[in-house]
């Protein structure tokens, strides 16, 4: 699944060059998200291929993942689950170990945060090589939810991060 319109929002991100680290061009989504109609378009543009799908809770990763999540959350009047790094939830959790681009980490979820058979849709701010929303799909899946899609504002397409995910749905606002 793919937006046309999503074009209207690159002149919004901020190529950042070896940030974090030497060789990687980070897609900065502050412009964005400061320019308050921009940002509600975006998140209105998301929230629009989801209106029409029953969905109980949206899941989102740290840190820009939570800004969407949650705003595409209250778009659609659904609940809010937020996916942390290792030791950042004060509750019992189940956790995932996942590969970045560059390096590795550990994505946690509370072990009450999803009902069995309950409609999860995930949403992060970007899509590289796919390891975090991968972590997260498996996250879902181990607690009994039901994927419905994940979603993206940006998709590296040159990453080919979607390989990873099977055949779940995927929406990507913008690509590049």
């Amino acid at each position: 699944m793919t937006n046309p319109t999503g074009e209207e929002f690159k002149p919004y991100i901020r190529d950042i060059p070896d940030f974090p680290q030497p060789g990687i061009i980070f897609k900065d989504i502050t412009v964005l998200l400061k320019n308050g109609p921009v940002f509600k378009r975006a998140v209105d543009a998301i929230a629009a291929q989801f209106r029409d799908v029953r969905i109980d809770t949206i899941c989102s990763m740290e840190a820009r993942g939570f800004i969407l999540g949650a705003a595409i959350a209250f778009a659609l009047g659904v609940g809010f689950v937020p996916l942390r790094k290792n030791g950042k939830l004060p509750w019992h959790t189940h956790r995932k170990s996942y590969d970045l681009e560059y390096g590795v980490d550990e994505l946690e979820i509370h072990t009450d945060a999803i009902n069995p058979g309950e409609r999860v849709l995930l949403v992060d701010d970007l899509i590289a090589t796919g390891g975090t929303v991968k972590a997260a799909i498996d996250l879902v899946r181990e607690m009994g939810g039901e994927l419905v899609a994940v979603a993206f504002l940006i998709e590296l397409k040159f990453l080919d991060g979607r390989k990873l995910l099977g055949e779940v749905p995927v929406y990507s606002l913008m690509e590049y």
